[in-house]
C-alpha cells in the first residue's frame, strides 16, 4: 500500500450529492478496493494515474479549523469517495479529530462506512446531537463480500450496527450497490431490523474501467444471470430496476419500514446541479 501524507487547505467542499449540502472527506483514496466502487474515477484528478485502485491512500492534514458557522443547519456527509474508517484511521485519526471539531457543528451529520472501527468513536458520536451512521450491506454471503472488496466482514458490518443502536445512535443500512439477482433485499432486512432504523437502497451502476470487470464476474461466477446482465448493462434496458423499485416501494410500505430509495443516482445528482445552477 503506497501511503503518502498531503496538505489540504479545507477538509469541507460543497457537495453534489442529492442529500448532502457539504461533503468531507479525510483520505484520498480507499484500501478496500471494492471492484464496483465509482470513486476510482478520482484517480485522474489526484496523480494517481498508473496505481490500480486500493493500492494507495493520501492522508489528508488541513491546518485550517473546519467553520462550523458555515455547517449550521446543512447536511454535511462523511465521506463520498473514501471511508472515512478505512484501516489508517486507527493510526491518523484524522475523522476522530475532524469529528471533535463537529461536536460543536449543528448540522445534520452521516457517516458512511463499512468498518468497524466507527465503534472507537462512540463517545464523541453521542456527543453530536443530529446525526446517523449508514454500513453498506449488499449481501449476506460473506464469499461473495470477500470477492468483491477487502472491508469488514458481513458480520462485523451487521454487529457495528447493533452496538450503535444500543448506544441509542441511528442507524442506516445502505444497499449498495444492489446485484440483479444476487442481492436478496428482503433477507437482509430480516437479518437486521431490529437495530436499523432505516434502509437506502442503490442499483448498481456500471461505467468506466470496472463495468467490463464486473461482466466478466459474473460471467464466471454467476453465469445463469449472465446475460440478463447484458441486457442490463449493455442494452440498456431498465425493466429489472423498474420491477425491483416497485418491489422494494410495496415491501417497505406494507411492513412499515423507513426508507429512501437511491436508484437512478447519477440522475439524481444532474437534477440538483441543474437546481443549483438556476439558484
Amino acid at each position: 500500500m503506497n501511503v503518502k501524507i498531503i496538505q489540504t487547505k479545507d477538509y469541507v467542499t460543497k457537495s453534489n450529492l442529492p442529500a448532502s449540502d457539504y461533503v468531507i472527506n479525510p483520505y484520498v483514496g480507499c484500501p478496500h478496493g471494492c471492484k464496483y466502487c465509482y470513486a476510482s474515477f478520482m484517480k485522474r484528478f489526484t496523480n494517481h494515474t498508473e496505481e490500480e485502485w486500493g493500492t494507495f491512500i493520501d492522508v489528508k492534514q488541513c491546518n485550517k479549523r473546519i467553520d462550523i458557522n458555515k455547517l449550521k443547519g446543512k447536511k454535511v456527509f462523511l465521506s463520498s469517495v473514501t471511508d472515512c474508517y478505512n484501516e489508517f484511521e486507527s493510526e491518523y485519526k484524522i475523522t476522530r479529530k475532524i469529528l471533535e471539531e463537529l461536536v460543536k457543528c449543528d448540522c445534520f451529520l452521516s457517516i458512511s462506512t463499512k468498518s468497524k472501527l466507527i465503534l472507537r468513536d462512540i463517545d464523541l458520536l453521542k456527543k453530536i446531537s443530529n446525526v446517523e451512521v449508514c454500513l453498506s450491506i449488499n449481501t449476506l454471503d460473506e464469499s461473495f463480500k470477500n470477492d468483491m472488496d477487502k472491508a469488514s466482514s458481513i458480520q462485523d458490518r451487521l454487529e457495528t450496527l447493533k452496538e450503535l443502536h444500543e448506544n441509542g445512535i441511528r442507524t442506516i443500512l445502505f444497499m449498495s450497490p444492489m446485484f440483479p439477482y444476487i442481492t436478496d433485499f428482503k433477507k437482509i432486512i430480516e437479518e437486521s431490523q431490529s437495530f436499523v432504523d432505516e434502509y437506502w437502497f442503490e442499483n448498481l451502476n456500471l461505467r468506466g474501467s470496472y463495468k467490463k470487470d464486473i461482466l466478466t464476474y459474473i460471467k464466471n461466477k454467476y453465469s445463469k444471470y449472465y446475460s440478463d446482465y447484458l441486457n442490463i448493462y449493455l442494452n440498456n434496458d431498465l425493466t429489472y430496476w423498474e420491477n425491483l423499485g416497485n418491489e422494494i416501494n410495496d415491501y417497505c410500505e406494507k411492513n412499515n419500514i423507513r426508507y429512501k430509495n437511491y436508484f437512478y443516482h447519477s440522475k439524481l445528482v444532474q437534477e440538483k446541479k441543474n437546481k443549483n445552477n438556476l439558484n
